[in-house]
């Protein structure tokens, strides 16, 4: 059996009180939420902090506000569930719904919380072992050792980016804000994430996630193709997001021709951080979404993705694969 080491437990009420443990404690505190991640890294000791701060409880966390016309703003401590069940962001942002239905378990959604999907963990085949395994290989890059097993010659480490979150939240534009004791900032989603598997966000520790904020449903739409051996639980060994933006033709005869304005097509699961594929944007601007355009977009996704054999499958099918589900994912949206 596994066992949680010790540690102190805070339980702050206000985000101005969680910063202020978190300056006071320095890096041996870490956030915790539903825990669905880190308290198993803490059981095979891959992660040991000495203070847990939890925010679950901390009530502008929790919050859902606002609509489609204007935007969403989700609260980092919400749950999957509660993200899966919401009757705005059903209607107004059903891709954020559909890959958080996809997350893992029912039980483990109605503990984990969107902030936490967003934060997670880089994963890796030799990573995700307990202590005494890690030991047996004389541990690895990400932690205690040296070398990189899924690319020994490499002074990078290669684990990957698992979140199904992530790449939608790339795709739509998504802003994230942070709190600390220095103040507020707000990024762009796709400037979080830093191709190493340990530096893997561009996060200060003592940075607490508070909200995310989903822009204006201005004509956009999104799909998310999640590619992994069960039904359930499993994280993506690939993920796909799709997001266009559609304009009436120039010129054109009837009003009901459309082009593509934009287009973003983002890959996860194969990388320490989602990949975006401009090659296949570019194959769809400016053109019909029509078959053509779409096996163009697919094949650019093909040849830009590179997995490396550190999750589930073999890593020249998920190749094959990304074809495959750039597919699935653009031909949702026509």
């Amino acid at each position: 059996m596994m066992r949680l080491p010790k540690f102190d437990y805070r339980v702050p009420r206000e985000i101005s009180e969680a910063v202020k443990i978190m300056g006071d404690v320095g890096p041996e505190g870490q956030f915790v939420a539903g825990g669905t991640d880190l308290y198993p890294n803490m059981k095979r000791r891959q992660q040991t902090p000495k203070t847990v701060i939890s925010v679950m409880r901390v009530t502008e966390l929790n919050q859902i506000s606002g609509e489609g016309k204007s935007g969403l703003r989700i609260g980092a401590s919400v749950t999957l569930t509660d993200v899966c069940d919401h009757p705005i962001v059903n209607r107004d942002y059903p891709v954020v719904a559909h890959a958080a239905r996809t997350i893992s378990t029912p039980i483990l959604r109605n503990m984990g919380t969107i902030g936490g999907n967003l934060l997670l963990d880089t994963r890796c085949n030799y990573y995700d072992q307990n202590y005494e395994w890690r030991k047996g290989i004389n541990f690895c890059l990400k932690k205690d050792g040296d070398i990189c097993w899924v690319a020994p010659g490499s002074s990078k480490c290669w684990a990957v980016q698992s979140s199904d979150l992530v790449p939608v939240m790339v795709a739509i534009g998504a802003r994230l804000r942070f709190a600390s004791t220095l103040g507020d900032r707000v990024i762009d989603a796709a400037g979080l994430y830093n191709d190493d598997g340990i530096y893997y966000l561009h996060k200060r520790p003592d940075e607490l996630l508070v909200d995310i904020q989903l822009p204006p449903t201005n004509g956009w739409r999104a799909s998310y193709q999640k590619l992994r051996r069960r039904g359930a639980f499993d994280f993506p060994v690939l993920g796909v997001a799709a997001w266009v933006q559609l304009e009436p033709r120039a010129g054109g005869a009837s009003g009901s021709e459309r082009v593509v304005k934009d287009a973003k097509i983002i890959l996860g699961g194969i990388a320490p951080s989602p990949i975006e594929v401009k090659e296949a944007a570019g194959s769809l601007i400016g053109q019909p979404l029509d078959r053509e355009h779409i096996e163009a977009a697919a094949e650019a996704a093909y040849v830009k993705a590179r997995p490396l054999d550190n999750t589930d499958f073999v890593m020249n099918w998920r190749k094959q694969m990304t074809r495959q589900y750039t597919l699935r994912a653009l031909n949702e949206l026509v």
